[in-house]
């Protein structure tokens, strides 16, 4: 009985960690446009905590509950903060800098949850406090969640952020078809990450977040 509370305590704590993530990475995109000149997220009341004005039912509760339940791997999105590019002082210069705000803003909790648990491991040389090793498991899990994140967007296909490094460099009829597989950007993770690795055996998503944001991982917990 005490694994199956422990195992629902985990997909609750990946959930939790991944919605809070995600918001952050929301706003980081917000905050970027409003700096670059464009006030449509702050009019639209997207530069906010408050979870209810960034989370998409489906993608930010329905499926990574789902896929983190199934043993595979978590994927969680929030709704898309909305921006014009038009208002943008710079288009091409600041239409990457608002893309690339929200996998920074991943980094950049990576850093400060991996520097406070390096922290605790230094304090605690003996004996931790039973409190403590809760908190260790949740700043390890945060850690993991956004360098996920971070590599999984830069992943350069519409609408992911990563996406930005190839549309500033398209023009005219280029761009609108480019616009327009953006209709099928989930589908197509979703059968990359499922249904190549039924058909092939290998799962190139996974081989991918393994060489990059497990890597990176093990660098900031020091292992």
């Amino acid at each position: 009985m005490g694994s199956f509370f422990d195992s629902i305590w985990d997909t609750v704590l990946v959930v939790v960690l991944l919605m809070f993530s995600a918001v952050i990475h929301e706003m980081a995109h917000g905050y970027a446009a409003l700096a670059c000149g464009d006030e449509t997220a702050k009019r639209a009341g997207r530069l906010t905590l408050n979870p209810l004005a960034h989370l998409d039912p489906f993608g930010s509760f329905i499926l990574p509950l789902m896929m983190v339940m199934a043993g595979g791997g978590a994927l969680a999105f929030a709704k898309p903060v909305p921006y014009n590019p038009n208002n943008l002082k710079h288009p091409v210069r600041d239409e990457v800098i608002v893309a690339f705000a929200g996998p920074f803003s991943n980094l950049v909790q990576a850093l400060i949850g991996s520097a406070i648990l390096r922290y605790m491991i230094g304090a605690y040389t003996t004996a931790w406090p039973e409190w403590t090793l809760a908190v260790a498991d949740g700043l390890s899990t945060y850690v993991y969640v956004n360098l996920i994140l971070m590599f999984f967007n830069l992943i350069p296909l519409p609408p992911l952020d990563g996406s930005a490094i190839i549309s500033p460099f398209l023009r005219g009829e280029a761009r609108m078809t480019y616009y327009k597989i953006q209709r099928y950007s989930l589908p197509i993770l979703l059968a990359v990450m499922y249904l190549v690795p039924m058909v092939t055996q290998f799962n190139p998503v996974s081989a991918y977040l393994s060489a990059t944001a497990g890597r990176l991982y093990n660098v900031f917990l020091g292992f």
